[in-house]
């Protein structure tokens, strides 16, 4: 007798808000590193993500969603200038959407190709990399202040 394992079909969720968190962060010149707490609010807010998505059945893109989270808030941290971010977690038309919001409009490059010596300058091509994967996108909105990234929710 054989038997053929049959794959239970994901549960259509429903679209609104999974989690909005918002932090400080201290405010320095151009060119200085965050201090250890800053970038302790990376792991805070890569915990909350997996939280998050588990309880609300969506364990199958946690890890995709957990390193966008942690490569846009970094980039957030370090790059923006700013004192507040917010991390939101969101469900639209069969889309996880991750935003990370700084409050500080500017410009914002695209994503480079980074040689093999560099040491910095692959999340944003992570990010876009794990996109394409789940059929997703992403990008930047209110005059750079907000980076966001949609993941299909639909089996890949």
């Amino acid at each position: 007798m054989t038997t053929t394992a049959v794959r239970p079909r994901r549960a259509p969720h429903r679209d609104g808000d999974l989690m909005s968190s918002t932090f400080e962060i201290k405010q320095r010149p151009p060119g200085e590193l965050p201090p250890r707490e800053d970038g302790e609010q990376v792991g805070v807010m890569r915990h909350r993500t997996r939280e998050r998505l588990n309880a609300r059945g969506l364990a199958y893109v946690a890890e995709e969603a957990v390193l966008i989270v942690s490569e846009l808030v970094t980039n957030a941290i370090v790059h923006s200038g700013g004192r507040e971010i917010t991390v939101t977690l969101s469900l639209r038309d069969g889309f996880l959407r991750i935003d990370v919001h700084d409050g500080v409009p500017g410009y914002r490059t695209l994503p480079q190709a980074p040689s093999d010596t560099d040491e910095h300058g692959r999340g944003l091509v992570l990010v876009k990399s794990i996109a394409e994967d789940r059929r997703g996108t992403w990008g930047v909105a209110d005059g750079g202040a907000t980076t966001w990234c949609e993941l299909s929710l639909a089996a890949c």
